[in-house]
């Protein structure tokens, strides 16, 4: 799970996030359907903090950051999201922060999701 913060995000964006990723029913059953959670199909995760998901094109030829929190408050932020998910038994493990890393990523399926936790708290 790549993990953007936002300025304006908090503690509460980190639980709010953690809770819908393991819950969330996107694994298959035994009819094929997608209605397994990642804690019930005792799934792994791996947490990687991705500033540029915070990135505006709206203008420009070039993608503009403002969005993305600093460090050092992104940083305790997705530390929290992993550390939440062990909380709940998932094994978790973690890229480097700040760090740039070569991640091979395999995607089995249909589905990426976009998770906007402010978005969850507006409904």
């Amino acid at each position: 799970m790549f993990v953007g913060v936002g300025r304006d995000d908090d503690e509460a964006d980190a639980s709010l996030l953690t809770d819908r990723v393991v819950n969330l029913r996107v694994f298959d059953d035994e009819r094929g359907r997608p209605d397994r959670s990642l804690l019930e199909v005792g799934g792994a995760l791996l947490v990687v903090s991705q500033f540029t998901l915070l990135a505006d094109t709206r203008r420009g030829r070039r993608p503009s950051f403002v969005a993305a929190a600093a460090p050092e408050s992104a940083r305790p932020l997705v530390e929290a999201v992993a550390e939440r998910a062990r909380t709940r038994g998932l094994e978790v493990a973690t890229g480097r922060f700040g760090a740039r890393m070569c991640i091979d990523l395999q995607a089995d399926g249909p589905l990426t999701l976009v998770l906007d936790t402010k978005a969850s708290r507006r409904k």
